[in-house]
């Protein structure tokens, strides 16, 4: 019963984190959409522009996020001619030539690119900007083709990359920098198959390592606070303690144990109380049960059991999945909201 209730616990935990980073910002190709300040146009234009880039990237699935400031989608505006035709009123014609990039903005490479080359009419420049920009189609076969480069190329990274990465979490491991080790074995896109496989599997030894290590700090702490007041005080504020510590850490038995030898120690009314408690939390693990229960008789139930089985079972590791997103999320949440990109200088 103690171990469910810290199940509980654990899952009231998890869905509190903060829900601007999504767990399925994880496991996709993410380009972060990226104007250098040496744009010399007007903030409308270039604010336009960026949200041109912006919807490339989310209309094929590869909109950015605070989770991987690696990849970014940018642009370079060059005016090849500029005429004043005379009005009134006065107008400004401007043939101007976009270039599209897509690139790793930390090796400073590009992986694909394309000039789009445009004209815009308008009272002013900015004005002469922006219907130039408008006419940008996402839908354009160019734009396409680049976009599809790109996400090649940033596929290909992985794969090749794929061995360095899982040593550079061993390294953070060794350094006990779990969340760290978490977070960046959870940024491989799931369409990279062999290396996001890879990944997972040494995900599951990283998670168990960082619950392990948790689990005996925090119980260490709760013993010391039980020594330091053998109380109903001195009990809730060790079980507090106990119950941030994850169901599936391996010291769980030795944490039994201590939650049984409290309770030898409580007084009858103070017992009575941390057994209704205990009920509480007993009820709610009984309504999981039953869910569980649920769809394991559907799945009996359906004449093509293998496959459905096969399906529950990767209901599963979407679970298991989840909770190291639920990790990294909190990783990233905890980076700088700005990234700069001091080295981006594309030609």
């Amino acid at each position: 019963m103690k171990k469910e209730l810290l199940f509980i616990l654990l899952l009231l935990f998890t869905s509190s984190v903060n829900a601007q980073i999504k767990l399925d910002d994880f496991g996709r190709i993410v380009l972060n959409t990226y104007l250098s300040d040496e744009i010399d146009i007007a903030d409308e234009a270039k604010k336009l522009l960026s949200n041109k880039l912006s919807q490339f990237a989310s209309n094929n699935g590869m909109g950015g996020s605070q989770v991987n400031p690696r990849f970014i989608i940018t642009a370079k505006v060059n005016v090849g001619t500029k005429d004043i035709i005379a009005g009134p009123p006065q107008m400004i014609a401007q043939n101007v030539d976009v270039t599209l990039y897509i690139g790793d903005a930390i090796t400073n490479t590009i992986f694909s690119n394309v000039t789009l080359s445009l004209k815009g009419v308008g009272t002013n420049e900015n004005k002469a900007f922006i219907e130039a920009f408008k006419a940008i189609n996402s839908n354009n076969k160019e734009v396409i083709e680049f976009l599809e480069a790109g996400k090649n190329k940033i596929i290909n990274y992985y794969s090749t990359n794929c061995d360095f990465m899982i040593k550079d979490a061993q390294t953070l491991v060794n350094q006990e920098k779990y969340d760290e080790a978490i977070y960046k074995l959870s940024l491989v896109p799931e369409v990279c198959q062999d290396c996001y496989f890879k990944s997972l599997d040494y995900l599951s030894s990283v998670y168990q390592q960082k619950i392990d290590t948790e689990c005996k700090l925090k119980f260490n702490e709760a013993k010391v606070t039980w020594a330091s007041a053998q109380n109903s005080s001195g009990a809730e504020k060790a079980g507090d303690i106990l119950s941030t510590i994850n169901p599936l850490a391996s010291c769980q038995p030795e944490i039994n144990n201590f939650i049984k030898s409290i309770e030898v120690k409580l007084k009858a009314d103070e017992k009575e109380r941390w057994q209704f408690k205990m009920k509480q939390y007993a009820d709610k693990i009984a309504m999981e049960k039953e869910q569980v229960r649920m769809a394991e008789d559907k799945s009996k139930r359906d004449d093509t059991y293998r496959e459905n089985q096969s399906q529950r079972n990767s209901e599963l590791d979407k679970i298991r999945l989840d909770n190291y997103r639920e990790v990294a999320i909190e990783f990233a949440r905890n980076q700088p909201k700005n990234v700069t990109y001091n080295n981006i200088n594309w030609k």
